[in-house]
C-alpha cells in the first residue's frame, strides 16, 4: 500500500528543517564586493558610500548580512557590500565584512556598566564642543571625553562655542597641560537671518584633511556648527531650556558629512548627557592626563591609586609646590584625576 503525503509530511519528512541541515564553517568569499564608507545608520539600513573620492562614487542602501552575526556596523566603518550596489532608487544591498578599524571610539552608559557601545569608527579626533554658557560648561564632561579620544588612539580638540556670552580664557587654561588644541567660536548679531559665527576659520584649519568627529551636550551649539561647515547638512537645532539648562536632542544619530571641497569629514553626534569609562583602565585612564602621569611615574610609591586618602601620593606635593599663579590650575587637574579614578574604581566620592 503506497502512502500518500500530505503537505505537512512532506515539510516534515522529507524536506530538511533549518535545524537539520549540516552546519559548516565555511563562508562565501564574496569575491565581488565593493568596499565603502557607512555615513549613516539608521534602524537597521545603513548608508554607505561606495568607492568614495573616486568617479565611480555612489550611495547604496543595505542592511547588515547574516553571517556577520551580532557585529555591530557603525558610522565611520569601511566596509564591502555585495548584492544590487547599483544605488537605484528601491534598490538594497548586502554588508558582509567589516574592514580591520584604524580606532574605534567607546563610551558606556556609566563607569559601572560593563558594555561598551561603540560611538564610531576610523576617526582620527575627538572634537569636543562645549558652551562657555548656556548651558554651563561641564569640565568633568570635557576630562572624560579627553580620557575616551586617547584611549581610542585619537587627538583631542576642544571646541569652546558662544564666547559672545562669556570668556574663554579659564576653561582653556584647564587644558593646555595636556596638549590639547582649542578652538573658540561666537555668535555674531544678524539681520533675522542664520547666525554667523566668528571663529570658524581656525575650527575649519583643524578639520582639514581629517575625520573628526563632534560630540557634546545637547544645546552646546554642534548641530549649529555643523550647518556653519557644511551648508547642506540641515542638522535640526534646538534651544536650551531656561528651567534645567539643559538642551534638546535634536540629533538622533551620528551621521558623517563630507566638508566643503572634499577636505575632510565631520561625524555629528547625538547630544549625550554621560560619557562612562567603564571600558577604561585605571592606569590609561591617568596616562590621558600626561601632567600628572609624569609627576606620578617619577614620584608616587609603587601601588599609589592617587586617590585623596592615597599615603604618600606625589600628586600632593606637586599642587603644594605650585606658586601662586598655577597653583589653583593644579589643584583642578588633581581633583578632576581623582573624580574620574573614583568613580571608575566605584568610590563613593566620585562626580
Amino acid at each position: 500500500m503506497v502512502r500518500r503525503l500530505d503537505e505537512d509530511a512532506v515539510r516534515i519528512r522529507i524536506r530538511p528543517g533549518r535545524g537539520s541541515r549540516p552546519r559548516t564553517k565555511r563562508r562565501p568569499a564574496h569575491r565581488d564586493a565593493v568596499r565603502g564608507l557607512v555615513v549613516s545608520v539608521d534602524r537597521g539600513r545603513y548608508a554607505v558610500l561606495l568607492a568614495p573620492d573616486t568617479p565611480e562614487e555612489r550611495a547604496v542602501t543595505a542592511v547588515k548580512a547574516r553571517e556577520l552575526g551580532r557585529q555591530r556596523v557603525v558610522c565611520g566603518d569601511l566596509v564591502d557590500v555585495v548584492g544590487d550596489v547599483s544605488g537605484a532608487p528601491g534598490t538594497l544591498a548586502r554588508i558582509v565584512r567589516i574592514a580591520d578599524r584604524r580606532t574605534v571610539l567607546r563610551r558606556t552608559a556609566d563607569d559601572a556598566d560593563p558594555v561598551e557601545r561603540v560611538i564610531v569608527a576610523n576617526a582620527d579626533q575627538l572634537v569636543i564642543v562645549t558652551a562657555l554658557a548656556d548651558p554651563e560648561p561641564r569640565p568633568r564632561m570635557i576630562d572624560r571625553c579627553v580620557v575616551a579620544a586617547y584611549d581610542a588612539g585619537m587627538d583631542a580638540l576642544l571646541c569652546l562655542t558662544k564666547a559672545d556670552l562669556a570668556d574663554p580664557t579659564e576653561l582653556a587654561g584647564l587644558y593646555a597641560p595636556l596638549g590639547v588644541e582649542v578652538a573658540v567660536t561666537a555668535f555674531e548679531p544678524s539681520d533675522g537671518g542664520p547666525p554667523r559665527i566668528r571663529g570658524l576659520d581656525r575650527l575649519r584649519h583643524h578639520l582639514a584633511g581629517r575625520v573628526s568627529v563632534l560630540v557634546g551636550h545637547s544645546g552646546v551649539g554642534k548641530s549649529t556648527l555643523v550647518n556653519a561647515l557644511v551648508p547642506d547638512a540641515d542638522r535640526a537645532t534646538g534651544a536650551v531650556n531656561e528651567v534645567t539648562g539643559r538642551g534638546r536632542h535634536t540629533s538622533s544619530s551620528a551621521v558623517a558629512l563630507r566638508l566643503p571641497e572634499r577636505d575632510g569629514w565631520v561625524i555629528d553626534t547625538p547630544g549625550v548627557r554621560s560619557f562612562g569609562l567603564a571600558h577604561v583602565t585605571p592606569q590609561r585612564l591617568l596616562e590621558a592626563f600626561e601632567d600628572l602621569a609624569e609627576v606620578a611615574e617619577e614620584r608616587c610609591p609603587r601601588g599609589c591609586t592617587h586617590l585623596a586618602d592615597a599615603p604618600d601620593c606625589a600628586l600632593d606635593d606637586w599642587v603644594a609646590e605650585a606658586d601662586e599663579a598655577t597653583r589653583e590650575l593644579r589643584t583642578a587637574r588633581v581633583a578632576s584625576l581623582r573624580r574620574l579614578l573614583a568613580a571608575r574604581t566605584g568610590d563613593p566620592r566620585a562626580d
